[in-house]
């Protein structure tokens, strides 16, 4: 809870004046796919990851009259270091848990610059009208 939703509430708390004297700007947070939906052996996680997600519902609606858009992104399992030390953790070989976590309509797990490029997208003027959006990039996962 200190890490998924601590730091990031901190973080926008220090950040909106700054973002209110320069008349406005976009912040997005980083929540999960769990934090839309549960999984197994992972409950703190999930609520961490869920609260991020009403966070930053909550705070479009209270920073939107300043033009301040807050969004948020819900990767899915995505090619890092962090999912291959999962794999460890839960004492899986990695080649069959990163094939599992790849089951998905798209067939594979994302590579670290699509998620990156989704919050490019939401930090520039093409998201110029997105707030209290909850993107979902994950393959499909959850349209499953």
């Amino acid at each position: 809870m200190e890490v998924n939703v601590r730091s990031m509430f901190l973080m926008c708390k220090y950040a909106i004046p700054y973002m209110e004297k320069a008349g406005g700007g976009a912040i997005i947070n980083n929540a999960s796919g769990w934090g839309l939906t549960g999984g197994a052996k992972a409950a703190v996680y999930c609520a961490s990851k869920g609260a991020v997600v009403n966070l930053t519902r909550a705070m479009a609606l209270d920073h939107g009259a300043q033009n301040i858009r807050v969004n948020c992104i819900a990767p899915g399992d995505t090619d890092t270091s962090m999912l291959r030390n999962e794999a460890r953790q839960l004492g899986q070989p990695e080649a069959a848990f990163l094939k599992e976590s790849a089951d998905r309509p798209l067939g594979r797990i994302a590579r670290p610059e699509e998620i990156a490029s989704t919050v490019v997208f939401l930090a520039s003027e093409a998201a110029s009208f997105v707030t209290g959006a909850i993107l979902a990039v994950d393959g499909g996962g959850l349209a499953d």
